[in-house]
């Protein structure tokens, strides 16, 4: 369902949190559970855990506890869609504005936009790349991390913990899974030194 009766995926804000993830919009089957990254295929649970911001795997039913450690969730869009290409540009510009305003409202220190492309369309920056930029939304400042979505294929779990694990050490949250450390990160598109 993508009409005006599909269901809406809560938030996972409140204010003054160090970060809030910012996915393109819901999918169906999380939508429909309601909760965030509720699909099997997708990496943003163990992602975050590998990259230090949780000290152990969450589970999608678990999402309220990311709250304690000064985390959030939300997404630019609100309505689900089976896929983010289901999207018009207006629809992501007009949800840019709304996630500027819901953000204004909470103050996050940092939002960790998941994926470039979104955040490229929603707000009009086209040569954007991954990393921090030097715009801020709702008075947050912004981290581009990759897409944690299994057809996200540039991006291995490996790869995709370090890049989330470059955000944490920036917005200055202690790394609570000891897996990564807090850097200095390795390049993922170096080979490793033998």
């Amino acid at each position: 369902m993508t009409g005006p009766d599909a269901a809406v995926l809560p938030d996972v804000l409140a204010e003054g949190l160090r970060v809030v993830f910012v996915g393109i919009n819901p999918g169906l089957s999380s939508a429909a559970a309601g909760h965030s990254f509720h699909t099997p295929g997708n990496r943003f649970w163990p992602a975050l855990h590998r990259a230090g911001f949780t000290p152990r795997q969450l589970r999608a039913e678990e999402e309220r506890l990311l709250l304690g450690w000064g985390l959030g969730i939300t997404s630019i869009v609100r309505r689900p869609t089976a896929r983010a290409a289901q999207l018009s540009r207006a629809e992501l510009v007009a949800g840019g504005h709304d996630l500027a305003d819901r953000i204004r409202a909470i103050r996050p220190r940092w939002l960790a936009m998941l994926g470039v492309t979104g955040y490229r369309s929603a707000f009009e920056t086209p040569g954007a790349r991954l990393g921090p930029q030097t715009a801020t939304i709702g008075g947050a400042r912004v981290w581009i991390v990759p897409n944690p979505s299994g057809l996200n294929a540039h991006f291995p779990p490996q790869a995709l913990a370090v890049e989330f694990a470059r955000m944490r050490a920036a917005a200055d949250v202690p790394d609570r899974s000891g897996i990564l450390g807090d850097g200095p990160f390795p390049d993922p598109a170096k080979p490793a030194p033998r």
